[in-house]
């Protein structure tokens, strides 16, 4: 089994659902959720800002898929839970699920790099990964909490508002 995280998001429709949902579904796709952060308010980050704050969560699961495999789990779930297959980039969305770390190894394919390239940048990743593991670290030996400490505060609006989900049963 690999220990990876999954980062999820919603900012349409009942985000709290779309991310219990998302954690539910995990299972038949082979994947085992072990743990869930506490739920974050974050306000829009990327390339378009004008839309709903998004809710916010972390996983860390285990796994016997491999990094693609995982992955496609990710988007099997995504379109399982009304995501298009094509969409603009950054846009308001039901459900996003990204692989975030996986194992003590780095991973690069035409498709997927791990760690996320922006999982050491992003203040709604870093909160809830470190709620998770406070001594979690890259692949690369990169501190999460080093990152979070040098990030400015008023980088991102990341509120902490609801308990972690409810593990798959």
């Amino acid at each position: 089994m690999t220990l990876a995280y999954l980062g999820l998001g919603s900012n349409v429709g009942d985000r709290r659902a779309n991310l219990q949902a998302a954690a539910d579904a995990l299972p038949a796709q082979g994947v085992r959720v072990v743990a869930s952060s506490a739920t974050y308010d974050t306000d829009p980050v990327g390339e378009i800002l004008d839309q709903p704050p998004f809710l916010n969560a972390c996983l860390r699961v285990e796994t016997e898929l491999g990094p693609e495999e995982l992955l496609d789990a990710c988007k099997a779930v995504e379109r399982e839970l009304g995501r298009p297959a094509q969409y603009v980039r950054h846009s308001p969305r039901a459900i996003d699920v990204d692989l975030l770390l996986f194992g003590d190894e780095p991973y690069r394919s035409d498709r997927l790099s791990l760690p996320h390239e922006q999982v050491l940048t992003r203040r709604f990743v870093l909160v809830p990964l470190l709620e998770l593991d406070f001594a979690l670290r890259t692949p690369a030996g990169e501190s999460l909490a080093q990152a979070l400490a040098a990030r400015p505060l008023q980088d991102e609006g990341v509120r902490r508002v609801g308990d972690p989900l409810t593990l798959p049963g």
